[in-house]
């Protein structure tokens, strides 16, 4: 089952987060905006793992003295598709 949202972001440089979970593995990620090699490399990190492995590791992450990072808010992200209705494909 499929299941995706577009994660508007909140305290920081990357604006949305696009994510597709399947049967609980994160299958994609994208994010818009951002530190470009950074967002991009923990979205392939990411891809592939399970959902609530990924949430449980990049949740709390921050980024210099900020309280979130692009990590935390995909950890947020992920962890609102798992509650939304799942897409038919």
């Amino acid at each position: 089952m499929k299941q995706s949202i577009d994660y508007i972001t909140h305290g920081t440089c990357s604006r949305m987060i696009h994510v597709v979970l399947n049967d609980g593995y994160v299958e994609s990620v994208r994010f818009e905006s951002g530190c470009a090699g950074n967002t991009k490399g923990v979205a392939a990190l990411a891809v592939g793992m399970k959902a609530e492995e990924a949430i449980e590791r990049l949740s709390g992450i921050r980024c210099g003295f900020k309280n979130t990072s692009c990590p935390d808010q995909l950890a947020k992200a992920i962890a609102l598709c798992l509650k939304e209705e799942p897409v038919n494909s």
